[in-house]
Formats: C-alpha cells, structure tokens, sequence
C-alpha cells in the first residue's frame, strides 16, 4: 500500500492532555499492588497543515500522567515539521530515531517513561494514517502488502528469533483463508474474557451480583485479581468458581505481587479450583523467575500469562524463549507502540505461543481489539485458545468505542485505531482543570494538585 500523498500532511501542532478518572472512589481496577488507580491517560492530537488529525494515547494510573506528559512535550523536536506522508515511508526509522535520540536514550532506552511517551506519539500516528485511508487500523494493517507492513517495523535485537524476510514470508503463507477470515471477523467477531468481577476492592455481594451480569451478557472466562491474602483469595475464587459453575474458565491475576516461591506454592494450593492461568505472577522483568513459575505449574496444567508491563519486544523475545510465558499478553501502550507490538506478534507466531492481548484500562480494549483483528487475519490465522481481555468502563468517552455483545468484541469499521476522545469528555476529565476534577477536588474527595501536577494545568 502506498503511503499517501505528502501534500498538506506537514505536521503543524502536537497537543497532550492529562486525562484521568476517579476510578479509585469505587475501587475500580484495584489489584493486589494497584490498589487505588484512577485510570488515566496521556493523550496526544496531532494536527497536518491541511487540518488532518490523529489521535493516540498511553495509559496510566493516576498520579505520574504528568510526568509522560511532560515527556510527550519534549518529544515534540522529533514531530514538528515533519510531513507524515515522509514518516510513514520510513516509519521503522522515524521509530528508531525518536526511541535512540543520543541524549533520551539515557533515560531508555526503550522501556519506562520515554517508551510510554513514544507509544502516544506513534499510536497517534497510525490513527492519523487510518484517517487518511479511510480504514480502521486492523484493516490498514490487514490490507498492506507484506513488504509494506514489515517496513514499519524495528528488526534490531531480534533477528536471532525472526528475521525481516521471515516476516514477510509469513504474511504471504497466510494470505490462503485471509478473505474468508476477515469476513468471519466482520460477521462473528472475536471472544473475549471479563476481569469486571474480580477486582480486589469489591465486595462479596458486588462480585456475585457481577458474575450473575456477564454470564448472562455470554461470558464463559471470568478473571479475579489475586495475591494479598491466601485465605482470602482462595474464598473469593470458590466463591467465583461457584457461581460460574464448572464448566466455564477462570483465570487469576496478581499484579506481581509474590516472589518465584510465593507464587509456585501459592498456585498449587489454588489448582484444586482449576484456573486455566495466572497472570503477572512475580516481577515483569524476571523472565527466567517466570519461565521457573512456568515449569512448575505445567503438571497443575496451570499457565503463565505475562506481558502488559514488559518494557520492549527483546524482553518479550526472552520471555518467548525462555518458555516464561504460554499467554503473550501484548499492551497497546507499554512498548513502544503499534510498531514494536507488531513485531512480538510474529515472534509469537514464529514460537508458537499464543497471544492475548491486555486491555481494560482508558482506550486499551478500543486499541488492542485491531491489534488482535489484525493478528486472526493475517499472522495466527486463528483464534483457538485466544482471547481480549474486556473491562466495561470509560468506553462512553470515545466517538467510536468498542462493541462486545455475547462476549464477542465486533470489528471497528470507522477510520482510525478508535482513540478519539469525545469533546466533552476532555472538558470534564482534564486534570486538573476539567469541571469534574475542579468539583471533586473542591468537595474533598481528592486533595489539591502537587506542584508538580499543577505545571500541566
């Protein structure tokens, strides 16, 4: 697919909001170490000098969205003044440059704050190039010749697993059944498992009240958060178990709560209720801890899921073969965005190991359901054993939210990687300035802005 025409597409403005939610007043997404999170982001506009927009984002958790902002602002340099037609023809360098610049690349390279800060740039950047085919994301990417879409990608530090010559040859061998697979995408969709149930700061009451909800809405995978109190967790997963009854799948979840020991010996005591995975069981940067925990519970026939917090696709190559993890869990805003995640998919489908990708925070089931859409059309080619994570909050804010319906998310068909935020939800939810913020702050149910936060305002 050709870039487009470079006429007009200079790159005139980057703007970056701070936009977070009170998530933490209803204990929304509280986890065994995130256990107060107002689900937040650093969001990104780019304007063209024909007036061509493009929208991205990378999640956060509340305090600390400033400091990604104040990034994404010092990474303007490596924007401004560029045509996007120029960047997207050589997109794999225009990455290599904005994640390696000599003097940013201290505080890198590749993973922490500047990774993140690079992900809401890139990912407004292939929103921008959705626009102006006309396409959703997953069709952009599913429509490119291969040699196109592996041009987009950074193979350094990776070639010891897939070359990009292997990529490419990939994508032609799966071009048999590709039709066939979109159109089952557009006609079905793709499955999905719920977290909604098991976040730590619910009570007992709340959690049956929303397993009774998702099994009616279709849902047959349920996921619960894990890893503070074994006599609890335990309670709470028979309680799950229970009301889902034996014939649906469980997954657990700890957030990186345990050490290598904890984690084997607590998941043998919690086999007996047969959870399918557990996700994030110790540090994300310990991939020969995970591929230990992964040995140890394969006789429980108990996997490991990992990968929403892995800073780089070489750390994913290590997990990869390292057997560290049987579930690749991909994020649409941890590495470095739609480029980078890219290539752990073929790295994925080169070492078998099956991708699922995170979700559940502001923008992530809109972003990685084209990510995985594209995945099914052109890479895996299948869906067996695969899932994207659902969580049912903050999709109102989107002109184009995601739609799951009988546990299915259905395929984005408007133009872009569906990250526009609406106007409203930018004068409400802009911190800290936005009037919800302004009314919460002023009633007491959040504390005056630090010094450091007020600087965004």
């Amino acid at each position: 697919m050709p870039v487009p025409d470079k006429k007009g597409l200079k790159i005139v403005d980057v703007n970056v909001k701070d936009v977070r939610f009170p998530t933490s007043l209803g204990g929304h997404g509280s986890d065994a170490v995130h256990t107060d999170p107002d689900y937040s982001c650093a969001y990104v506009t780019i304007t063209t000098e024909n007036g061509k927009q493009g929208y991205g984002m990378t999640f956060t958790c509340g305090r600390g969205t400033e400091i990604i902002v104040f990034t994404i602002r010092s990474m303007k340099r490596f924007v401004l003044g560029k045509n996007a037609a120029e960047i997207f023809s050589d997109f794999a360098g225009f990455w290599r440059a904005i994640t390696n610049d000599t003097q940013m690349r201290w505080i890198g390279p590749e993973k922490g704050v500047a990774h993140l800060a690079v992900a809401a740039i890139i990912n407004s950047l292939w929103d921008l190039w959705s626009r102006l085919e006309n396409k959703p994301l997953w069709r952009l990417l599913a429509d490119m010749e291969p040699e196109d879409l592996v041009s987009t990608i950074d193979f350094r530090y990776i070639t010891d697993v897939i070359t990009p010559e292997e990529a490419i040859q990939l994508l032609k061998n799966k071009r048999s059944g590709k039709d066939e697979r979109i159109k089952l995408l557009l006609d079905q969709g793709y499955p999905s498992y719920t977290t909604q149930v098991g976040w730590l700061g619910y009570s007992d009451e709340l959690l049956k009240e929303l397993c009774d909800k998702y099994l009616k809405l279709g849902f047959n995978h349920f996921k619960v958060k894990v890893g503070r109190n074994f006599d609890d967790d335990y309670r709470r997963c028979s309680a799950v178990r229970k009301y889902i009854g034996e014939d649906k799948v469980l997954m657990v979840d700890a957030n990186q709560a345990w050490t290598v020991s904890e984690a084997i010996e607590w998941m043998k005591k919690l086999a007996p209720l047969r959870p399918v995975w557990i996700e994030e069981p110790t540090s994300p940067d310990d991939i020969l801890g995970h591929a230990e925990i992964s040995k140890a519970l394969a006789p429980y026939g108990i996997g490991v899921a990992t990968g929403e917090m892995c800073a780089n696709r070489v750390m994913f190559k290590q997990f990869l073969q390292s057997g560290g993890m049987q579930y690749c869990q991909i994020d649409s805003a941890r590495i470095g965005g739609v480029n980078e995640i890219l290539s752990v998919y073929f790295m994925a489908e080169k070492l078998k190991v099956k991708v699922c990708p995170h979700a559940g925070g502001v923008g992530l089931c809109e972003m990685v359901q084209h990510l995985q859409f594209w995945d099914f059309a052109s890479v895996s080619g299948t869906m067996e054993d695969r899932l994207i994570e659902y969580v049912d909050q903050q999709h109102e804010h989107f002109y184009d939210p995601c739609i799951v319906e009988n546990a299915r998310y259905f395929a984005p068909k408007a133009p872009g990687y569906s990250t526009h935020f609406l106007p409203e939800t930018l004068e409400k939810y802009t911190y800290p300035n936005g009037t919800e913020w302004q009314r919460m702050i002023k009633e007491g149910l959040f504390p005056q802005p630090d010094e450091t936060e007020l600087l965004n305002a």
